[in-house]
């Protein structure tokens, strides 16, 4: 239940993270090895997807995903090889310069699936909507929503954990086992 528990967060969070596909039905996650090539979208699809993202600040979702993968793949060396450690430390600064700018091609990819998942004209309706009063206000409310959403989630899981586990004790006890 501890893991459900952990976990309940992330899976929020991601979920709120993809708010505009709430709108569509739900499609089975792309596999990336055996995905059919999906057409190319246009580029002012791609464009408008990219201001979406823009407006919605995504960037922040990624923007520490080279200097936070170059440190885990770093700590990760380090406690295979304890002898080059000064070594990694000094590599990992080079490597991290070396990469920086690459989290781009997240947000690139963002935005083709973005357009790939909406019209064009859905997606300059969706960038009105968000410059919109009404969209404006999903965005600057939308992290306190999610957040308070994600604090009411797991304070019913925990509770609910408890009639859960009240449920085993009762259908144990009718097999005269105490647990």
């Amino acid at each position: 239940m501890k893991i459900v528990l952990k976990l309940l967060p992330a899976v929020v969070l991601a979920a709120g993270l993809a708010v505009p596909a709430l709108a569509q039905q739900p499609t089975p996650a792309p596999k990336v090895a055996a995905a059919p090539a999906q057409p190319k979208a246009s580029p002012a699809a791609v464009a408008a997807a990219k201001e979406i993202l823009q407006i919605k600040n995504a960037t922040a979702m990624y923007q520490g995903a080279v200097p936070g993968l170059v440190e885990k793949t770093k700590i990760a060396l380090i406690q295979q090889n304890l002898n080059y450690q000064k070594d990694l430390n000094e590599v990992a600064q080079v490597v991290a310069q070396q990469l920086n700018g690459r989290q781009n091609e997240i947000g690139d990819g963002m935005a083709q699936i973005y357009a790939s998942e909406f019209t064009e004209q859905e997606l300059k309706d969706l960038v009105a909507f968000y410059k919109s009063p009404l969209g404006k206000k999903l965005i600057d409310a939308e992290p306190r929503a999610i957040g308070l959403s994600m604090a009411f989630m797991n304070s019913w899981a925990q509770n609910f954990s408890e009639t859960v586990m009240g449920a085993f004790r009762a259908e144990m006890r009718k097999r005269g086992k105490e647990i």
